[in-house]
């Protein structure tokens, strides 16, 4: 849509805004802490969060979807978004951003009906903003994606692989004899969709991803040109919400290959 185009760069600057008011001041000088399912988070995932539902909001009136919003509270404003929601991941990669690893990133999808219309992903330490409107092609500081030609073949390519969540068989095959030539896994899920949008992985595979985690991510792959699935079958957006499993490459051919790879291996 129109409105939506039009909104991405007002996004853009929020998002930037925030991370510079919120994410970078604290980088390295905030104490660690841990929900209840284990995963870390901070002083800064909180306020960065804050921050952007109060920013978001007055751009565009709707429910927020957070990651550092409670179980409940993510169900109920997401049922209350099917005409237009904000979902938000304030700082992923938080384990890298208390560390010092600088690979992280903030990023804000507006969905309708389930889907995204609108992803905005942004590298503060890089300082490298991606970002994608549905019908409109996907960007890196203005230059369209991807800046970086694909690899012809899977057995030359630069995989990243996140084993955390693969099933054994799978995880063992790749250990075993991988069908690419090399991976990676910084682990910031939503940079790594980006990545591959831009060319600098050739095929991505990841077990299981939260809402927040793919939701910018994967409309800037696809817009990119991409092509994705689930384990568990070839439309990705038909695949469980809240842990969702990726199989995705830049080039179709190759995400055919590598895709027959997976499943005949699962």
């Amino acid at each position: 849509m129109a409105a939506d185009r039009a909104l991405l760069p007002r996004v853009c600057e929020v998002v930037r805004t925030v991370a510079a008011e919120e994410v970078m001041p604290r980088y390295l000088k905030v104490a660690r802490q841990r929900k209840s399912d284990g995963s870390l988070f901070t002083e800064a995932d909180l306020a960065t969060q804050a921050a952007l539902v109060t920013k978001l909001s007055a751009l565009r009136a709707a429910p927020v979807v957070g990651e550092e919003m409670t179980a409940e509270q993510q169900t109920e404003q997401w049922l209350a978004g099917d005409a237009g929601l904000w979902c938000v991941d304030p700082i992923d990669g938080t384990s890298n951003f208390v560390n010092g690893v600088p690979y992280f990133a903030v990023s804000v999808a507006y969905m309708r009906a389930g889907r995204s219309v609108l992803g905005v992903v942004y590298d503060p330490v890089a300082d490298e903003m991606f970002y994608a409107a549905r019908g409109s092609g996907a960007w890196l500081d203005g230059e369209a994606l991807p800046i970086k030609d694909h690899v012809p073949r899977l057995r030359g390519a630069m995989a990243n692989v996140d084993f955390k969540r693969l099933p054994k068989a799978l995880a063992r095959a790749l250990v075993d004899a991988p069908p690419y030539a090399s991976h990676r896994n910084y682990g910031a899920g939503t940079l790594e969709w980006c990545y591959v949008a831009a060319g600098r992985f050739d095929v991505y595979l990841h077990g299981g991803q939260k809402l927040w985690d793919y939701a910018a991510g994967c409309l800037v792959l696809e817009e990119a040109g991409g092509r994705m699935a689930s384990l568990e079958g070839a439309d990705f957006w038909a695949a469980s919400l809240w842990q969702r499993s990726v199989v995705a490459a830049l080039d179709p051919d190759l995400f055919n290959a590598w895709n027959d790879w997976v499943q005949a291996h699962r």
